[in-house]
């Protein structure tokens, strides 16, 4: 489903998607298809389920006119022994 579709389906609410397709630009993920999982009716309850969220799910807000995500590259060294 395009993310156009989804925005005229569910106007002004938070919905949990999965990202099926994807292009990237400079240090960004713009999403083009997803599958939608569910809507989210309350704002807490969206960043909760965002914080669960993993892989290819994400909450976004339909109000957005595109779904971007920034790509941080890791700073840094985990569990690093000396």
């Amino acid at each position: 489903m395009k993310w156009e579709e989804v925005r005229k389906l569910y106007p002004d609410q938070y919905v949990k998607l999965n990202i099926l397709d994807y292009y990237l630009e400079d240090d960004r993920k713009i999403v083009t298809d997803v599958a939608l999982i569910n809507v989210i009716e309350d704002s807490k309850l969206a960043t909760k389920e965002l914080l669960k969220s993993k892989g290819n799910t994400i909450v976004y807000h339909t109000g957005s006119d595109k779904i971007v995500i920034e790509l941080r590259t890791p700073t840094g060294l985990r569990g690093m022994r000396l």
